[in-house]
């Protein structure tokens, strides 16, 4: 009982230890995610989409780069863009880029895994989209995309018809930033419980759970060189593990640092990362907006471009001798997380950005609302409170 009461205290620091050298770089990325929602608004972005062209999914990408990097926002903006007119390749090209290039999960995938990470996530990012455009001209769903536009459009509302503001008067007014402040909460609303869950999941595997047990399920991790079988299951692995879980992409990054520390290759952990897209939640939304279809058809093409793009990543930073050492370093667990250094002046610094934004906001509208009309929102809110309770009880025992 000692030895477990101990193990439960080490998650709960390792838990909050993680989050603590993340925090600033979340503010960070919603900060800039928050100014450039507002500032270049959805429906500027759609006037620029059309159907599948070079300047049309090049711009979907540019756009989905600014964009916010919470998988369940980027979907609705998707369906936004989609339902009115945008292209299938330039939509998912948009939603694509929203979870991969974004620049809030560059910073955290730097702090957790390192530069060869941030690369393949941005180079992966690219080919992923490149990928995907060449599968759906291969494979051609015209008639189901005609079906999932006719049902998106039945369940897209029509109040952002009104004029576009001019962005050069928002900037410069307390109501443009009053707007940022607002987004910004809603940024954290969105994705407080996945972050929360993701968080302590990572914490509890890299207490309780041994090497050997990833070494398992990840066929070939631990090995200085595993074969090319080996690599690829590890790519099929990943979104298989992904797809059960509540996590999104911002959560899995700690959890994707603990299979690192246990050996898991480049190739599978950069599978894992890419499945935020594939993960169950996802593909009941997707099949909500666009039918089951639609859903399963993206679910296909995404499974496939992913492994692709984990594989050519792995094997090209291979020939270039550039692909990080899986298993080499300290432990997460074993980190000295709270100590004086860069880390505790920036989270000083968004720490009362945040709290400035918040008070801000509620004093405007009030307290935001948890949103649990949906079932698996109310499953989500009793995990992410679980995981709250775990942790305070978990960093309050004696050691």
């Amino acid at each position: 009982m000692g030895e477990f009461i101990e193990t439960w205290h080490e998650a709960a620091i390792t838990t909050l230890g993680l989050f603590w050298t993340a925090f600033w770089a979340f503010a960070l990325g919603y900060l800039i995610s928050s100014a450039i929602q507002v500032f270049v608004t959805r429906q500027r972005m759609r006037e620029q989409m059309g159907e599948a062209g070079a300047r049309s999914v090049g711009l979907a990408t540019l756009f989905g780069f600014i964009s916010s990097s919470c998988s369940f926002a980027a979907l609705a903006t998707t369906r936004a863009l989609f339902a009115k007119g945008a292209g299938l390749v330039p939509s998912l090209a948009f939603l694509l880029a929203s979870t991969n290039l974004v620049i809030e999960l560059g910073i955290v995938i730097a702090i957790f895994l390192g530069w060869q990470f941030v690369v393949g996530e941005y180079l992966g990012g690219l080919v992923l989209i490149l990928l995907m455009w060449l599968l759906v001209r291969v494979t051609r769903p015209k008639a189901l995309v005609k079906k999932a536009r006719e049902r998106a459009r039945a369940a897209e509302d029509q109040t952002d018809d009104a004029e576009i503001p001019d962005w050069r008067e928002l900037i410069r007014s307390a109501e443009g930033w009053r707007q940022v402040a607002e987004r910004f909460v809603m940024e954290w609303k969105m994705v407080w419980k996945d972050v929360t869950i993701g968080f302590t999941v990572a914490g509890i595997i890299a207490a309780f759970v041994p090497s050997r047990f990833f070494q398992a399920l990840f066929v070939g991790s631990g090995e200085s060189e595993p074969a090319f079988w080996q690599i690829l299951l590890q790519c099929l692995v990943g979104p298989v593990a992904a797809f059960f879980t509540f996590i999104g992409s911002m959560g899995n990054i700690p959890l994707a640092a603990v299979l690192f520390d246990s050996g898991v290759a480049f190739a599978g952990i950069m599978a894992f990362i890419f499945s935020d897209l594939v993960v169950l939640p996802v593909l009941r939304i997707q099949a909500q907006y666009y039918g089951w279809k639609m859903a399963l058809y993206i679910l296909f093409v995404f499974l496939c471009i992913l492994v692709a793009t984990a594989l050519l990543l792995h094997y090209g930073f291979m020939a270039l001798d550039l692909l990080p050492q899986s298993g080499s370093g300290k432990g997460i667990s074993e980190r000295e997380f709270f100590k004086f250094d860069y880390t505790l002046l920036l989270n000083a610094v968004f720490l009362a950005i945040s709290a400035f934004f918040f008070t801000w906001r509620i004093r405007c509208k009030g307290l935001p609302s948890l949103s649990t009309d949906k079932l698996s929102d109310k499953i989500l809110l009793a995990l992410a409170l679980l995981a709250l309770a775990w942790l305070m009880i978990g960093a309050l025992l004696p050691t």
